[in-house]
């Protein structure tokens, strides 16, 4: 790594705010022996620019000997950020590479097949006379002898031990600070109809109280039902689309389970293992016992998938992201020594004025206080809307269940005109669809507290309607809070918080207001209070009651006129799949206690960080080969 080039290798034309020092920071720290990197940068910082000056610091094959390694990748989990990249152009040296789905077949008739379904895809020895022109093969070509390769997180991971994409000098991970939950969400192993070929041929056992052990019996068992199935599938000269999928289905989840088989039996191995099981009937076949449901395998922990995975494909590192809140914390979920560390930290550059947060609390949002605080959330977001006319807006809803009453109440308001929502399918067209249009609407958004930009007039005001706290329903995160890992539980809340609240504010003369509606949430910053970075520690402490007009739901829609129409159309739109399914009674809706059950201290709309307001107060890409 030649960090005497990293200036040079920053691609504006000028430095902005605190990039400058950023670089300098950067260079020292890699310089003082470290062989890892993390770069706490907040929204606007242009972390995407840092990081390419970065990876242009890499060893070049002219400074290298042969079996050096030399180039550098970047990667981030987020596909909206690898987007983000491919149309800016100062980063346009950057090759991306994609997965197979990504990619057309240029074949005559096969125009409309993506390339992992292909003939080359489905016959066996299929000699492609269009192979050197295929899109996916020649990006695969370019990006493995580029300096620089770009692509996903999930796509990155899968290339490990790959003979096209070997280690590199620099590995440049960008939103790295869900670094630890995306590992644990790519090693978990979905045990179901949908995801098992195979599964009307296994007994599936009752793991019950044999728990792990009995876990690793069914998958050995599995494996060779699943070899069996796809050796019979590669005898066969050609394949259709459908058994072409199957057999790919079959390969990669051999390697899982071969992976969770080998990691368990290693005594030496950090790694622990939960397992869940949905209660149901199983199909006769081989195997022991049975009469067991669907199975998911999840790992915890995992710093033996990520060093396979990310920690030996390069020499140095650097990892950024504005909330990796606890330089410790983060090494020991991810399986690095933190003397082997260095943080930097970048200040904010925003006007703290730019980006207030409002606390418009109303009470808990916990499964057993929704019923009272939903609706009063509702009353306040529309007057919100009142106080905000002209403006577009942004309520961050949490779950659809919150959502879907969320809405029906504004319908029942009449001004179910001004809002907008999207369902699991349409998420990213309805998103469009709203950026695209001016005016004020509002959108009704699930789980869009990361990886969005509303810059400027896109969006003026955002509302917080949940502290988005684990579910304690989870395994994983049952675990972790038996073994007293609280700070653990908020600090990942509180990531998310901070994430969120970077969406409506982009650059130092954009504005954007945050309003917090959970009680729950002024109680998290108390108690993660020690993570907190002091940028966001100013917001807080600046927080305050916002002046709102009293409620009037006709001052709120577009039009008197037109607002009994316009809720009569959202209700229509959530019938006919629109948005989430049914249109139900806002008071008569009930949602999974398990989803949102989570711990809590005294309620009250006042509790937590409102009292310092006396004394100034959160589709990658798998395909890979």
């Amino acid at each position: 790594m030649n960090l005497d080039r990293i200036t040079e290798e920053f691609p504006a034309p000028s430095y902005r705010g605190n990039q400058r020092d950023a670089l300098s920071s950067i260079s020292e720290a890699f310089d003082g022996g470290k062989d890892v990197v993390l770069v706490r940068a907040p929204t606007g910082s242009g972390k995407s620019l840092l990081a390419r000056a970065i990876a242009g610091c890499a060893r070049r094959p002219d400074e290298a000997a042969p079996s050096d390694a030399t180039g550098a990748y970047y990667t981030t989990p987020q596909v909206s950020q690898l987007d983000d990249v491919a149309a800016d152009e100062l980063l346009d040296d950057l090759k991306i590479i994609r997965g197979k789905r990504n990619y057309s077949c240029i074949l005559p008739g096969e125009t409309d097949t993506p390339v992992d379904r292909a003939p080359c895809a489905r016959e066996k020895g299929y000699d492609c006379s269009v192979k050197h022109r295929c899109p996916y093969f020649s990006d695969r070509a370019i990006a493995s002898n580029r300096d620089i390769a770009a692509m996903t997180l999930a796509y990155f991971m899968r290339t490990a031990g790959s003979e096209v994409f070997r280690k590199r000098d620099v590995v440049v991970v960008d939103e790295a600070h869900g670094l630890a939950e995306w590992a644990e969400m790519y090693a978990t192993i979905d045990l179901h109809p949908g995801t098992v070929p195979v599964w009307d041929d296994l007994n599936v056992p009752d793991v019950g109280e044999a728990g792990l052990d009995r876990t690793v019996r069914f998958a050995e068992r599995l494996q060779n039902v699943c070899r069996r199935r796809k050796d019979d599938l590669i005898a066969q000269q050609e394949l259709d689309p459908h058994e072409a999928a199957e057999r790919d289905r079959l390969q990669e989840l051999i390697g899982e389970l071969d992976w969770f088989v080998e990691d368990y039996r290693d005594t030496e191995s950090a790694t622990t293992w939960v397992v869940d099981q949905q209660r149901g009937g199983a199909s006769s076949g081989d195997g022991e016992g049975g009469g067991g449901g669907p199975i998911t395998i999840k790992p915890m922990n995992p710093e033996r998938y990520l060093a396979h995975t990310v920690w030996d494909r390069g020499n140095k590192f650097a990892l950024l992201s504005a909330t990796i809140l606890s330089k410790e914390a983060f090494c020991r979920q991810v399986g690095l020594d933190p003397a082997n560390v260095a943080l930097v930290d970048v200040g904010h550059t925003f006007p703290v004025e730019n980006r207030p947060l409002y606390d418009v609390t109303r009470g808990k949002m916990t499964y057993e206080h929704r019923d009272d605080t939903l609706p009063e959330i509702a009353r306040t977001i529309v007057r919100l809307m009142q106080h905000h006319r002209g403006e577009k807006g942004i309520v961050h809803a949490h779950s659809y269940a919150i959502q879907e009453r969320l809405a029906d109440r504004f319908d029942d308001f009449g001004v179910g005109d001004r809002v907008r929502t999207h369902d699991k399918d349409d998420r990213d067209a309805q998103l469009d669809s709203w950026k695209a249009t001016g005016g004020e609407e509002v959108f009704l958004s699930v789980k869009m507290e990361e990886a969005l930009d509303l810059k400027g007039d896109l969006a003026r005001w955002q509302v917080l309607c949940k502290a988005p706290f684990l579910n304690t329903g989870d395994s994983r995160v049952a675990h972790r809070l038996e073994e007293g890992q609280w700070a653990w539980y908020y600090r990942t809340a509180l990531r998310t918080v901070i994430q969120a609240c970077g969406r409506v504010v982009r650059s130092p003369d954009d504005y954007g207001a945050t309003y917090l509606a959970d009680s729950s949430l002024l109680q998290l910053f108390d108690r993660a209070e020690s993570d907190v970075p002091p940028w966001f520690a100013e917001q807080i402490d600046r927080m305050s009651r916002p002046d709102l007009p009293e409620f009037d739901p006709a001052s709120a829609s577009e039009s008197a006129v037109g607002a009994s129409a316009g809720g009569s159309r959202r209700r229509a739109n959530r019938r006919n799949g629109a948005s989430t399914s049914g249109s139900r009674s806002a008071d008569q809706t009930s949602e999974g206690a398990s989803a949102d059950r989570q711990s809590s201290g005294s309620d009250g709309s006042s509790s937590g960080r409102s009292s310092r307001e006396k004394k100034s107060p959160m589709a990658d890409v798998w395909d890979v080969e």
